[in-house]
């Protein structure tokens, strides 16, 4: 449910001294516990008890501050207090973690306090203790959308008011799923951190700009001035991506659960879902009847979708296997192909006039090739899907992929073919290998970036010259 009536006391800041101290005994806690989160040093089991005492009377003080989550947030001293007297084993939070639900109170401005022993995607993966102070961002228009044609009652987008180490990095989600539990329950909701997604993108945007001198759109443009214009920007695209995993023609399985499978078929599943924001949006922004804000924002989803990809999913990370790095390469690399994205004379431009259809275009590939799965297969809609990537992005020289089918040991289990995918199947273009380099400390610095962070023109070793920083190195 979304509820619009739901009010708390006054907001607790990141300066509350309860929450303070919850915050130091979570982070002298976590340094004594192993990755599944139990504390096997019996020496250490009085300091660790001390510092649970501390959390679970922090967490009284400061439950009546948020009343939305009173059963949650007493359960919660229940698994603390019940770990400390088994010894600090593997932890086991299923009782809170069932006994929160911030889907059924999507209110803008609410906040919650959210402590459990978890690992961070794209940050720790240890199930230390985390300890969280959240908002909720949910302004009218979603509202709107979310209750119409885009419903999605598990999402609940956030932003950081203060954290432990585990968000001190790249992670800007909060799942369920992390968290240390003695089994795995039925997940009724999904938290992303869009100030973070939106902070990041407006650093990494004003920097790429600059180093390939694009001359950004003027409502664009005003992405980089406006961090919550840009966060509610995220949230649309977020609700959107989020729903369409489960929807459409699909694999039997589009997420690839506990499968073994080429890592570019992640790549395609997560363009998927973002070209469906991206052609959604598009849709949005043309209909009259729509309302304002929704189109407004359905613009700058279009912008954001393609800035992100081509800017920071393509050069953020490792090659090892890196499926986001491959679907901006991908964007990139059909939009040059197609006539809307040049690179000439040492200067980027976009015909945006055209590159709407184009997008839309790529998407609907995908979803074509999704379509056709349902009648083939396995191995068929794997050769076909490095096909379509194949067809616009040039793989390694090395790969065994590329040299066909008569290649490939297509006569033994799925997994020899999977075996012969190299870490990195599709290699940086020249392109981005010197964007890449110019790029990286910029990339960096965005770990652990909040909506409160400085992310004016804080822009790592950017040359002031955009079209000799891309050159020079």
């Amino acid at each position: 449910m979304t509820t619009t009536a739901l009010t708390a006391p006054a907001p607790i800041t990141a300066g509350n001294q309860e929450w303070l101290r919850l915050k130091a005994a979570a982070t002298a806690l976590r340094a004594l516990q192993v990755q599944d989160g139990s504390v096997p040093d019996a020496e250490a089991h009085e300091a660790a008890a001390g510092y649970v005492d501390t959390i679970t009377a922090a967490v009284a003080a400061l439950a009546p501050s948020f009343p939305h989550d009173a059963n949650y947030l007493e359960l919660l001293v229940t698994d603390f207090g019940r770990w400390a007297a088994g010894g600090f084993g593997v932890p086991d939070f299923l009782d809170s973690l069932q006994a929160f639900q911030p889907q059924q109170h999507r209110v803008n401005g609410l906040q919650h306090l959210v402590v459990f022993p978890m690992y961070t995607q794209n940050g720790s993966s240890s199930r230390l203790v985390e300890a969280v102070l959240i908002e909720v961002i949910w302004p009218e228009f979603i509202g709107g959308l979310e209750t119409g044609e885009y419903s999605n009652k598990l999402f609940v987008p956030i932003r950081f008011l203060d954290f432990t180490a585990g968000y001190d990095t790249n992670s800007a989600v909060l799942f369920p799923e992390t968290v240390a539990v003695r089994e795995t329950p039925t997940f009724t909701w999904g938290a992303i951190f869009a100030d973070r997604e939106a902070a990041r993108f407006r650093r990494v945007l004003r920097a790429a700009a600059e180093i390939t001198s694009l001359q950004l759109p003027e409502d664009a443009a005003g992405l980089l001035e406006d961090q919550e214009l840009t966060q509610e920007t995220f949230v649309m695209w977020d609700l959107i991506h989020d729903r369409t995993h489960m929807r459409g023609d699909l694999p039997f399985d589009p997420f690839m659960i506990k499968q073994r499978m080429p890592f570019f078929l992640y790549s395609l599943e997560e363009l998927r879902c973002d070209l469906t924001a991206f052609r959604e949006s598009v849709k949005i922004e043309k209909d009259e009847d729509a309302d304002p804000e929704a189109r407004r924002h359905a613009k700058l989803v279009q912008y954001a979708v393609i800035f992100d990809r081509i800017f920071r999913f393509a050069i953020t990370g490792t090659r090892v296997r890196n499926y986001d790095g491959l679907g901006g390469q991908l964007l990139f690399a059909w939009m040059h192909q197609h006539h809307v994205l040049h690179w000439t004379d040492s200067k980027l431009s976009i015909d945006w006039d055209e590159a709407a259809d184009v997008v839309v275009e790529l998407g609907a590939k995908i979803e074509e090739l999704y379509w056709r799965s349902i009648d083939r297969p396995k191995m068929a809609h794997w050769l076909a899907a490095y096909e379509l990537i194949s067809g616009t992005v040039t793989p390694n020289p090395a790969s065994v992929w590329a040299k066909g089918p008569d290649a490939l040991p297509l006569d033994g289990p799925p997994r020899g073919l999977t075996d012969q995918v190299l870490d990195d199947e599709f290699p940086l273009s020249m392109f981005y290998e010197a964007l890449e380099k110019k790029m990286r400390p910029v990339i960096e610095s965005t770990a652990g970036i909040t909506g409160s962070s400085d992310t004016g023109t804080d822009t790592g070793s950017v040359s002031g010259d955009g079209t000799r920083a891309l050159n020079a190195g």
